[in-house]
């Protein structure tokens, strides 16, 4: 764990800085994707744009854990707790076309909170426990190691959110 990492880096990786909270850091980089697409929804923003915005956020986090992993190895350790755009990039992909119901119709609100409420909690749940094959995802090397489970969570989060959503909706 010898080496340093730069501001501008270390910032991408930790989600502006998330990943640096003493308790907790995977889950403070969670809820801010869920905070993030709720704040939207509230807002009276259409599902095209919440699944524009979490594809964005996907992506960037993605980017940022493949393109600059290696020198946070080197720097924080193999899978390092800090590095939390993992859990931003798996988080917003729970967060992808779900059914969210528009601020118009009644019991919106309830709705729209159990379901931010479930996303969050199926993805932290997959992401901790890493279920086979998710927890093997992790040995890929540099970056993909710390990306692959929490997008492999967040996959699977999703399926069993919209299953869930057709199921009770």
């Amino acid at each position: 764990m010898s080496g340093s990492i730069d501001r501008w880096r270390a910032t991408l990786l930790t989600a502006g800085g998330l990943g640096r909270s003493p308790v907790a850091p995977g889950t403070a980089g969670s809820i801010a994707p869920v905070a993030v697409a709720l704040g939207l929804v509230l807002l009276g923003a259409g599902r095209g744009v919440v699944d524009l915005v979490m594809i964005v956020l996907a992506l960037l986090a993605s980017i940022a854990c493949v393109a600059l992993g290696r020198d946070a190895e080197r720097a924080w350790g193999k899978d390092p707790g800090r590095v939390v755009a993992d859990e931003v990039a798996g988080q917003a992909i729970a967060l992808l076309f779900l059914p969210w119901r528009s601020m118009t119709e009644p019991q919106a609100l309830s709705f729209n909170l159990l379901l931010a409420g479930a996303a969050f909690l199926l993805f932290r749940m997959l992401d901790v426990i890493k279920p086979p094959p998710i927890g093997s995802l992790q040995r890929l090397p540099r970056g993909w190691g710390i990306l692959a489970d929490d997008l492999a969570a967040g996959v699977v989060a999703w399926s069993l959110l919209v299953i869930g959503s057709r199921l009770f909706g």
